[in-house]
């Protein structure tokens, strides 16, 4: 790999129990959601696939989102990277947080125009109109609003990616969610607002790479 390159590795959280049961968003604020044991066996696997693909790399850093199934997804492939004595440190970022889905957490998508009737039919006017990247939920964001923040981790990157920079970072290793990645790699590659909208969420665990230089990434 070319000096000046760098390699983002966009990996979502592994299984969560509201993955497995909705109604666990009903008792517990997003952020504390922890990964199911599916999940746990699924980061220890991704962790030893990343370790795979990074022998060799210079420096490598993990960038992760706060809530507790990225934590614990990232401490997995931390585990694994150490395991193998690749060389790596690790930054927690708020900008990975997932998609705040407000006042509609925890209920089930039937439910919302009884439960929430004005908002929801706000909600449900950019959905009719293929613009549900614009639509924000009550006390919650929109997937546009992800967009915006998400561009906040891209400085740290690319300053600790310089050419010029001391003990410079080759490799990041991004732990976040769904809509996020979706965001992120909306924004890192110039993708407009309508590929995020038909894009579906990547499956847990899975590894997206986006590989290149200043001029031109892929």
């Amino acid at each position: 790999m070319p000096a000046q390159s760098i390699r983002i590795f966009l990996v979502r959280h592994g299984q969560s129990e509201a993955n497995l049961d909705k109604s666990v968003n009903a008792r517990l604020p997003d952020h504390r959601v922890e990964l199911s044991t599916e999940g746990h066996a699924q980061a220890a696997e991704v962790g030893g696939y990343l370790a795979r693909q990074l022998q060799g790399a210079s420096r490598t850093r993990i960038l992760v989102s706060p809530y507790v199934r990225a934590r614990q997804t990232a401490a997995a492939i931390e585990k694994a990277l150490a395991a193998s004595a690749i060389r790596f440190d690790k930054r927690e970022a708020t900008e990975l947080r997932e998609l705040e889905f407000g006042l509609f957490d925890g209920f089930a998508d039937e439910d919302l125009p009884k439960a929430f009737p004005r908002e929801y039919e706000h909600y449900d006017k950019h959905k009719r109109f293929e613009g549900e990247f614009f639509a924000p939920m009550p006390l919650g964001e929109s997937r546009c609003n992800v967009a915006d923040r998400i561009k906040g981790v891209f400085g740290t990157i690319l300053r600790d990616a310089a050419i010029d920079r001391p003990e410079r970072v080759s490799d990041f290793i991004v732990v976040s969610h769904g809509v996020t990645i979706r965001c992120f790699r909306m924004q890192w590659m110039h993708y407009p607002w309508e590929w995020c909208e038909q894009e579906k969420n990547p499956r847990n665990c899975s590894v997206q790479v986006i590989e290149g230089h200043a001029s031109g990434y892929m």
